[in-house]
């Protein structure tokens, strides 16, 4: 069984977590109610960090049952309170497809507009990633600022990011998701001009308005983009080579993954007392965090916790943390964490698998094993659990808030990570000391005893470790 000395809480009275600490400045900045974001000209939208405040929500039902719908809208009215806003209406449309134009039909946007009037609304935000063209007619139509929920997503991820490589990955999600969405005023703003017009000799076929805001806009954007990912690529240098460290070292590691608020910090604070930020928000964490922890029998490895998942991920956020993200395809077991109190449980296993499916779609290796673990326990219904269980075999249900479950997640995490292939049997001198004390450390140790010519141990290690005992090797043993 795992060390699980932290389930009972570590002392915080002196001296606050990082995770406490970081809560406090989240939330010490609060939105100041009454400011008002609409714009005078909706013609001069341009995406930028939102100011939401009070919205409406507006979705599209194509598919699934009106139940699924609702959920989704409800969803997406938790994404807009995360990032600051007040949610004051919502409405469905049943749909085969979402209109080409509007996303909605003509009478919902009538219907729409309506509403934004009469409930003094700033902003609406669509259960869908628009089209630019789709975002320009419902903005000319209803006269206020639109969204969709990738900019939403991306918003929420702007905020929470804290990291170096967090914000870069995020604005380079921004940018990609930015650049088909540029407007232009035409010619009014060229920046120069071509042929005579320009005191030059452009040559026929040349002469006319010359570059445009657009076309610089773009330029200045592919240039930053480029920027960009020569940081991120020299940021996943870093991570390889850590990650090369505790390969060679043979630590095997773990990556808890779920969908978002399902508990991941917070089992990983219960296991080894990470004390990172946790709170009851969508995307609270976005920079994964790892930690050393070990097993009852001395086994070292490594906890990560990645970024939370949700239905319909961005695929710009999707190739933004790739890198990351394939820290949990390249680990040795997948803790994969469900939230027992949601509504739709089994819902939030399939956004998993998909998006895990998007990062290892181009490799050639399977997903490591997966471990599913059923979180807030304590808050869900048992009939639930019972067929959660059920749909799920093999899970096991905790509850990181209560520390119910969690020796025996510790167990199963024990027993399913790799185990060291070659059993030994040596005698190794008091001198050799460090050779003990790494074999302790690095491999599985069996049987101990202390005798007069050193210390005698039988333990299963790893081919390089069992390479540098071997002139320590019992005569007759199994190795």
């Amino acid at each position: 069984m795992t060390n699980i000395e932290a389930v009972d809480g570590p002392a915080y009275e002196d001296d606050p977590s990082t995770g406490e600490l970081e809560l406090e400045d989240r939330a010490s900045l609060r939105r100041v109610a009454g400011l008002s974001t609409e714009l005078d000209d909706v013609t001069e939208v341009e995406y930028r960090q939102l100011r939401l405040e009070r919205v409406v929500l507006v979705g599209v039902w194509t598919e699934g049952t009106a139940a699924q719908s609702e959920a989704s809208l409800a969803e997406l009215a938790r994404l807009a309170e995360t990032a600051g806003s007040e949610v004051l209406e919502g409405i469905v449309q049943r749909r085969t497809r979402p209109d080409p134009a509007t996303y909605i039909g003509s009478g919902k946007v009538r219907e729409l507009a309506g509403i934004v009037r009469s409930t003094g609304a700033d902003t609406v935000i669509c259960d869908g990633e628009l089209s630019p063209g789709q975002l320009r007619q419902l903005e000319s139509k209803v006269k206020v600022k639109v969204i969709d929920r990738t900019a939403l997503i991306l918003d929420i991820f702007a905020q929470h990011a804290s990291s170096r490589e967090g914000k870069a990955q995020v604005e380079l999600a921004q940018l990609q998701y930015l650049i088909p969405r540029l407007r232009g005023w035409g010619e009014s703003l060229s920046r120069q001009a071509g042929g005579r017009a320009g005191g030059g000799n452009g040559g026929v076929g040349l002469r006319g308005p010359g570059e445009t805001k657009l076309e610089t806009d773009r330029r200045r954007i592919g240039k930053r983009l480029a920027k960009l990912r020569r940081e991120i690529a020299s940021m996943d240098t870093i991570r390889e080579t850590k990650r090369g460290r505790r390969v060679a070292n043979e630590v095997p590691s773990v990556a808890i993954v779920g969908y978002t608020n399902a508990g991941k910090s917070s089992l990983l604070n219960a296991i080894t007392g990470a004390g990172v930020l946790v709170e009851d928000a969508l995307f609270a964490t976005l920079d994964p965090t790892t930690r050393r922890s070990s097993t009852s029998d001395g086994r070292v490895f490594t906890l990560t916790d990645t970024v939370g998942f949700v239905r319909h991920l961005p695929h710009q956020l999707v190739n933004a943390f790739r890198s990351t993200l394939e820290e949990a395809a390249d680990a040795d077991l997948l803790v994969h964490v469900v939230d027992g109190a949601d509504q739709a449980p089994e819902e939030q296993v399939n956004a998993v698998h998909e998006v895990l499916a998007e990062i290892t779609g181009k490799r050639t290796e399977p997903l490591p094993p997966e471990l599913l673990v059923i979180n807030k326990s304590d808050a869900a219904d048992e009939i639930a659990l019972a067929r959660l269980r059920h749909v799920l075999p093999g899970s096991i249900a905790v509850s990181a808030r209560t520390g119910e479950g969690v020796p025996a997640l510790a167990e199963a995490i024990a027993v399913r990570l790799p185990r060291p292939e070659v059993v030994v049997e040596v005698l190794i001198p008091y001198t050799r000391g460090e050779l003990v004390s790494r074999t302790h450390a690095d491999g599985e140790v069996l049987a101990e005893d202390h005798v007069e010519d050193g210390t005698r141990l039988r333990a299963r290690v790893h081919p390089d470790l069992a390479a540098a005992l071997s002139e320590f090797v019992v005569h007759g043993s199994p190795a």
